[in-house]
């Protein structure tokens, strides 16, 4: 019961990049930056591991950001030229590329990450890539004039890496997909069906990763604006449970959804944030314990995995580090206590 996880990004040593940022600098180029992504994570798998992670990610040390990491080896962008925009409906601005042409894959895009994850642990691993939606909202527009059929476009190329990772034996494949929580109606629409497009064909555990955002100021304010209850969860939870999607990942501790609206994803595999990444306050291993005890009055203890709220890019490594202890002994404590 209760295997435990990250949602998918843990802070960048500083010889790598800048550390503390969501956006960082490489503080490297050309070949001297392949080793030292490829040592960064090694490094953070070996932290899992020491930990006693049970499902094992790269920390996305490859990746300057969680969605451009992809977009980098696709043709048809143009990172060159790049133009401010809101994103999730205009929470904050950000610099962002600009589609100029028909996608395509130059590629493929993580392979040497995943090679390595897989060559360097006996434990299943998991790899993230972000969702069509997330993606169409986190890059301008200059070519398609429609953004649902961009979004399918790049559903297409998701999957074309999804199945070449499930290939090179990557056990679980998550899409991160934070807008999700921001357009709701258009999740039922659409999203749900790029997600459909984006896994088709996988037979590894597919998995999707809906949260209120990375512990930045923008985020934080916005969490202060949606009132005493968050209720996001409660429009996409039920068409996820209709979905062919495995397992959803959401975030729970120190947050204000209504716990039973984990009701909503019967059949699925949740996993269940119970880190919170919006603090530095090291939660307690009974904390952990007590949020999947409370889980647990809504979903099936062998449907209940241990996870993070979501990425850990922007913390220090030592907040980073304790908190992925606490996981793993407040995993274990309620395991104990619900044997």
């Amino acid at each position: 019961m209760f295997e435990t996880s990250i949602a998918g990004s843990l802070p960048k040593p500083g010889w790598l990049a800048e550390t503390g940022k969501l956006w960082p600098r490489w503080l490297a180029d050309g070949e001297a930056l392949d080793r030292a992504k490829a040592d960064a994570t090694l490094l953070r798998l070996k932290l899992q591991e020491d930990a006693g992670v049970d499902v094992i990610g790269d920390g996305e040390q490859s990746r300057q950001h969680f969605v451009h990491g992809f977009l980098e080896a696709v043709e048809g962008i143009d990172f060159d030229n790049k133009v401010k925009m809101g994103i999730r409906n205009n929470r904050y601005d950000a610099m962002v590329p600009q589609v100029v042409g028909p996608l395509k894959l130059r590629g493929r895009v993580h392979q040497a990450e995943a090679r390595l994850l897989r060559a360097h642990t006996a434990r299943r691993i998991k790899f993230t890539l972000p969702g069509p939606m997330t993606i169409v909202d986190t890059i301008a527009d200059r070519f398609y004039g429609d953004r649902i059929r961009m979004a399918m476009a790049f559903a297409d190329l998701l999957n074309q890496e999804a199945r070449a990772l499930e290939a090179e034996g990557v056990d679980v494949i998550q899409f991160d997909e934070p807008a999700f929580n921001v357009y709701m109606e258009e999740v039922r629409d659409w999203g749900i069906e790029a997600l459909h497009r984006a896994i088709d064909g996988l037979r590894c555990t597919t998995a999707v990763h809906i949260c209120y955002g990375y512990g930045i100021q923008a985020n934080i304010d916005w969490k202060q604006s949606l009132g005493g209850e968050w209720r996001q969860y409660e429009v996409v939870f039920p068409a996820l449970a209709q979905s062919r999607i495995n397992q959803v990942s959401l975030e729970c501790i120190g947050s204000r959804v209504p716990i039973e609206l984990l009701g909503l994803l019967e059949g699925k595999d949740v996993l269940l944030g119970v880190i919170d990444v919006a603090t530095d306050t090291i939660e307690t291993p009974a904390q952990v314990a007590d949020t999947i005890a409370r889980a647990l009055t809504h979903v099936p203890a062998h449907k209940l995995f241990a996870c993070t709220n979501c990425g850990m890019a922007p913390m220090s490594r030592d907040v980073a580090l304790a908190k992925l202890q606490v996981l793993v002994e407040g995993a274990k404590l309620a395991r104990d206590r619900h044997a």
